[in-house]
């Protein structure tokens, strides 16, 4: 059907950006005829911003501007306030570092209207910069063009707790008071959402991209979802989950808080378990009881309802009263997960984490389909001036790898920016019987594959037809993560550093040319003195 006209209001909160708040304003103005307004709320900025903001909007119309006399410490009251503001019968949000990508707010608005749905759902595409590369959001929730009728009928709609995704009946809102947490509320998207959702609207979801969250990973001030480096950042996480599932079970949808349980255990658990390596141990002991103290109040069907390397981690915080296994446990918890031996069994041969925590069973491990298994393969990368030389070892797992019958692997290494694939080969796995693993090894030009971050990807081949997508644990021994500088007749020097990444993957640092050891050497330097 034809889209009314002037439909929509699209409210954009910003505080101290004045960088990048005229280009979401902008983003939202082009939509078009049906954005009836656009309501920038400034949080009392110190640098310029909300000058800036009403310059443009003495030349624009549809933009309207209000200037908070305090700043409210988050990002709630301010989307509250461009609610209370609005005129239109739908409501977008956008914040002032993002952008609404070219007819975004025409496909929400047509399936809203097509569908008479209250909420209407697009894909959000994360785009990392500088480099530009672009990651799908909770895709599998955005395959297709559909209407939902209840949420409960599709609880992976939990998944997606964003809310500057989704376009709303500003009468729906308003109807059964659905706002943001006020103040200064880390994560208010969460609960936000959770309210959405609890309120039973039909949901009309539409794939095509309609909005582009910007990742400044190398920003002075990170946004919330980055910050995570303070305890405060993962007390403020529980507490946004908790509520969020109170909001569920509070409605009668137990479904959809299960789910919710779920999304902990499997996304924010396993996220902020991969980290535990680089925190110190103060956080480490806040963190474990902080949740261990969340995790009690589970039970056994929101263990069930969650995939299981997310329910591994939490048994094992569970089980051990301090923080224990923290790099066998970021392994488990990688995308994809890895469990790294050793492989103990209990005495009557069930699977289990460890000698020390036999409560904590696997013998999940032993039905789970092999594309699926926690493989584990060690990594050497071992440059040398005669050539360099990738060596890798799959271990056994609880018998399930020799059932399978380990035939090939296919090694690629991909430049983490723009994903392209610099190296790509396969080398079949021999068998060592005397260590329970098979082997292979892939010789390596490191010159050719130039300046940048190269991850190593995997794809492990069984004799039953069956694949594993997986990474590689670096193994740390022997030098092995050790910088070195190697002759290169491509250019001149070549500067390898080989390391482990926040989830224990073998990773490539690349520096060609004396230019790039210069500027290696510099950073160094700064580190130093700072």
């Amino acid at each position: 059907m034809a889209l009314q006209r002037a439909q929509v209001t699209v409210v954009v909160i910003g505080y101290d950006d004045a960088a990048h708040v005229a280009d979401a304003v902008r983003s939202a103005l082009a939509q078009g005829p049906a954005v009836r307004e656009v309501i920038a709320v400034d949080d009392c900025s110190t640098d310029g911003s909300g000058e800036l903001l009403e310059r443009l909007a003495a030349e624009e119309p549809r933009l309207k501007v209000i200037r908070r006399p305090v700043n409210s410490g988050g990002c709630g009251t301010p989307r509250n306030d461009g609610l209370n503001a609005a005129t239109s019968p739908y409501v977008m949000f956008l914040d002032s570092d993002d952008l609404l990508p070219p007819g975004a707010v025409d496909a929400l608005l047509g399936a809203a209207l097509d569908d008479d749905a209250p909420v209407a759902a697009g894909l959000c595409l994360r785009k990392e910069l500088p480099s530009g590369r672009e990651t799908p959001w909770q895709p599998k929730v955005y395959t297709r063009r559909t209407l939902v009728t209840h949420p409960a009928r599709r609880v992976r709609l939990v998944h997606d707790t964003l809310c500057v995704n989704k376009l709303y009946s500003t009468a729906f809102l308003r109807e059964r008071a659905i706002r943001f947490p006020e103040g200064a509320f880390p994560y208010e998207d969460f609960v936000f959402t959770a309210r959405v959702l609890a309120a039973g609207p039909r949901v009309a979801i539409v794939p095509e991209p309609v909005y582009l969250w910007h990742v400044r990973r190398s920003a002075d001030r990170l946004s919330i979802s980055l910050d995570r480096s303070g305890i405060a950042n993962w007390r403020a996480r529980i507490e946004a989950e908790q509520l969020s599932y109170d909001i569920l079970c509070g409605s009668g949808e137990k479904r959809l808080a299960r789910a919710a349980r779920a999304r902990f255990l499997d996304h924010s658990l396993r996220m902020y378990a991969r980290e535990l390596g680089q925190r110190g141990a103060e956080y480490r002991r806040e963190w474990w009881t902080l949740t261990r103290a969340y995790l009690a109040s589970f039970d056994e069907g929101d263990f069930a309802a969650s995939p299981s390397p997310g329910s591994v981690v939490a048994r094992v915080v569970l089980a051990a009263e301090e923080p224990r296994d923290v790099g066998r446990l970021r392994e488990i918890a990688a995308r994809p997960a890895r469990l790294n031996p050793p492989y103990a069994r209990a005495a009557d041969g069930c699977p289990v984490w460890s000698a020390d925590l036999p409560q904590v069973e696997l013998d999940h491990l032993l039905v789970r389909p092999v594309h699926l298994l926690p493989a584990a393969v060690d990594a050497e990368l071992r440059p040398r001036v005669r050539g360099t030389a990738l060596r890798l070892r799959l271990h056994e797992l609880y018998g399930r790898m020799a059932d399978a019958g380990p035939a090939t692997v296919q090694a690629q290494l991909a430049e983490r920016d723009s994903g392209r694939v610099g190296f790509a080969g396969t080398a079949p796995l021999a068998a060592d019987s005397l260590s329970d693993t098979w082997s292979a090894e892939f010789p390596l030009d490191l010159a050719a594959l130039g300046r940048g971050t190269w991850d190593l990807r995997l794809r492990l081949g069984f004799k039953d037809g069956s694949h594993r997508e997986t990474t590689a644990h670096a193994v740390a021994g022997a030098g092995l993560l050790r910088r070195s500088a190697l002759p290169s007749a491509r250019h001149g020097v070549l500067l390898v550093q080989p390391y482990a990444t926040h989830s224990g993957a073998l990773a490539v640092r690349l520096a060609p040319g004396w230019r790039g050891l210069a500027d290696v050497v510099n950073r160094r330097v700064k580190r130093l003195f700072r």
